[in-house]
């Protein structure tokens, strides 16, 4: 019996949220289009839109992918990069999404500066897989030890944020982190 394919979607223009929370959900479910009609309901009123790039290529905030999330019935859950990642309970956990720097490249050329980037992380099949859109391909992590592993890494070179996402009942109830830690 052959491996499961993993969805991926590749990057492309400034629409790294929108393939963000498509490889979480593993289809193609939030388009462009509907990415812009979040925006545009987060600040009805604007003239110029802050919850996306002034250019209309995407650049989406993190506004646009809670809201995107909770018209799918989950929630967005900022972790709290002080706690131990050992607290998570990652059985209640539908995936990560994770704001890091990426370099900027012009072709072949790396530039010396970075830009805030989404990826989103899930567990596949048993697997947890880095499901980057900068990426040909998806990169399996690993079981629950790896995957604890690539988030402390991310952490440790700072500048990142990372949401749990969740369905809204685990959100309510604060089942994603150990029971102990639920007061804290």
């Amino acid at each position: 019996m052959g491996e499961c394919p993993v969805y991926h979607e590749r990057q492309r223009l400034e629409l790294c949220a929108l393939h963000a929370l498509n490889n979480l959900l593993q289809r193609a479910e939030i388009t462009q289009r509907r990415a812009e009609e979040i925006c545009w309901g987060l600040s009805p009123h604007s003239v110029i839109n802050p919850h996306r790039s002034f250019l209309g290529t995407g650049n989406y905030d993190v506004n646009v992918i809670m809201a995107a999330l909770q018209t799918l019935d989950y929630a967005a859950v900022w972790w709290d990069k002080r706690r131990s990642l050992e607290s998570l309970v990652l059985s209640e956990i539908f995936g990560f999404i994770l704001n890091i720097p990426s370099p900027i490249s012009l072709g072949f050329l790396s530039l010396p500066i970075t830009r805030q980037h989404w990826i989103a992380l899930r567990q596949i099949n048993g697997l947890y897989y880095n499901l980057d859109s900068k990426l040909k391909s998806p990169v399996r992590l690993g079981g629950p030890r790896e995957l604890r592993d690539f988030l402390q890494g991310c952490i440790s070179r700072g500048n990142c944020e990372i949401l749990l996402v969740v369905t809204k009942a685990v959100e309510e109830a604060r089942l994603w982190i150990s029971e102990g830690e639920r007061t804290t």
